[in-house]
């Protein structure tokens, strides 16, 4: 049920970021979701119908783009990318004291938004015959 918060964080950091552009639309949001988050992409999606509703986000696309899981090891300092997460050890050196250095955030990376209707274009004067006298 955490992903309600979630969702909520994202609208309104979406819409203060819209407002400052001016923008009259978001159309779309990539979100960065790490693999060690707890989130679920379709619980967000669910709740982002029901808040962003009436809101200049009502129609917008969520995207997600799953980041993997990227390990410090403690004894060895070896980096590495988390292949299997039942497994928390270094697999240089075999050492359980590893710390997470990436993929438990959550991130709105950018958002497509309008900005309005184009403006019409600037009247021509008449031409017109030339005068006779």
């Amino acid at each position: 049920m955490h992903e309600l918060a979630v969702t909520e964080q994202v609208l309104t950091i979406a819409l203060r970021h819209a407002a400052a552009a001016q923008a009259t639309k978001i159309t779309h949001i990539h979100l960065v979701v790490g693999r060690l988050s707890s989130i679920v992409d379709d619980s967000v999606q669910f709740y982002w119908h029901l808040i962003a509703a009436g809101t200049i986000a009502e129609e917008a696309v969520l995207s997600f783009e799953r980041r993997p899981a990227q390990m410090r090891c403690l004894a060895c300092a070896a980096h590495f990318t988390l292949a299997d997460q039942r497994d928390f050890t270094c697999p240089a050196c075999g050492s359980p004291d590893i710390i997470v250095i990436g993929g438990d955030e959550l991130l709105l990376d950018s958002m497509e938004i309008e900005t309005g209707a184009p403006a019409d274009p600037p009247a021509l004067p008449a031409v017109g015959a030339p005068e006779m006298e």
